[in-house]
């Protein structure tokens, strides 16, 4: 059965755009469309639509006002589309703050390849709200401080996810504690979605989270998320970490590649290395797991009944590259846990 989608937007143009990219995926259907939240309220009475797109700037109503009143009246899983997500974390923040499950910036269609790039994380992102549903969404604060200087500086921890994955990361790094080991991230998102998704990051968590720069020193209580146009791995010079950016070939059909982090951080990291591999299709990162596993490293994955898609976990783990597996708001603790053990405590 399809996901039945409710487009609000007061742009024709771009209730047509979002209307031709969701009905192209065989699982998703628009059941309707509204100028404005007024028009909305009574299309959604009649609809029962499953997920909603809103907008923000609207005539009659604003989108956040809407949104506000929805999720105390009428709960529903929403994707904010708006061009003010791009103009700063504030609306974003709000946004999720009320109750959206994720935001993304309107489309800019200026090729075949970003129309289709922009298709697959629209759908991707409404399949995730529909599966979430509404509701308290799990935050976790921030686990206790490591209180161990040596572990943070020496170890680090990578990540990789795909679908479903935004939400994941989120979750995993709202638990991370300012001394935390730092963090690289890939996330299957073509560019210029990676930048608004650091700083939207960086706007909720402890830790800070930015994109990417190659040549940038790895520090603990930060987070680096992989650039959409680029591969991200990890080098080491000396006793210090730093990222490194190249645009390579695509790896399993992707750049950044999960598999390019992860061989990268068994070549320079080895036993200093904490990996853990989220919800994704497909199966990238379950050969460079691998390779961190031989190379000393310990390794989790989320398990299947917390992943929107299990590929990528399973992968990893039919490969023998797992260590643990388990639920996602489990997954900071076992970290940060096994790390406390690789380091002995000073007198």
């Amino acid at each position: 059965m399809a996901i039945n989608v409710l487009i609000i937007d007061d742009s024709m143009v771009a209730r047509a755009k979002l209307t031709e990219m969701i009905q192209s995926q065989a699982d998703l259907a628009v059941v309707g469309c509204a100028a404005d939240p007024i028009q909305a309220r009574d299309m959604i009475k009649l609809l029962k639509p499953d997920v909603l797109t809103l907008d923000v700037d609207m005539p009659k109503m604003d989108g956040l006002d809407f949104l506000e009143r929805l999720m105390r009246l009428h709960p529903l899983p929403v994707v904010m589309i708006s061009s003010s997500i791009e103009k700063g974390a504030e609306i974003t923040r709000r946004a999720l703050d009320l109750g959206a499950f994720d935001c993304l910036p309107k489309p800019k269609l200026v090729d075949e390849n970003s129309i289709k790039a922009y298709t697959e994380l629209l759908a991707s992102k409404i399949r995730s709200a529909f599966h979430a549903g509404v509701g308290p969404r799990k935050s976790g604060r921030p686990l206790l401080p490591l209180n161990q200087s040596s572990a943070s500086h020496e170890k680090v921890i990578v990540m990789g996810a795909s679908t479903g994955g935004t939400e994941a990361i989120k979750e995993f790094l709202l638990q991370l504690p300012l001394d935390c080991p730092g963090v690289l991230i890939a996330q299957h998102l073509p560019e210029g979605f990676t930048h608004s998704f650091a700083q939207r990051m960086h706007s909720i968590c402890e830790i800070m989270v930015t994109e990417a720069t190659d040549g940038e020193q790895i520090l603990p209580g930060h987070a680096y998320i992989a650039p959409g146009h680029s591969h991200l791995r990890l080098v080491r010079h000396g006793i210090h970490y730093f990222c490194k950016l190249d645009q390579g070939p695509l790896v399993n059909r992707h750049r950044p590649s999960v598999d390019i982090l992860f061989a990268s951080a068994a070549e320079h990291a080895g036993a200093n290395a904490f990996g853990v591999i989220l919800t994704g299709m497909g199966k990238d990162g379950a050969a460079g797991m691998l390779k961190m596993r031989e190379a000393g490293a310990f390794n989790v994955a989320q398990d299947e009944a917390s992943c929107i898609v299990f590929g990528m976990p399973r992968a990893a783990m039919m490969l023998g590259a797992v260590h643990q597996m388990a639920a996602l708001d489990r997954l900071p603790a076992i970290v940060l846990s096994q790390l406390r053990k690789s380091v002995p405590e000073r007198i």
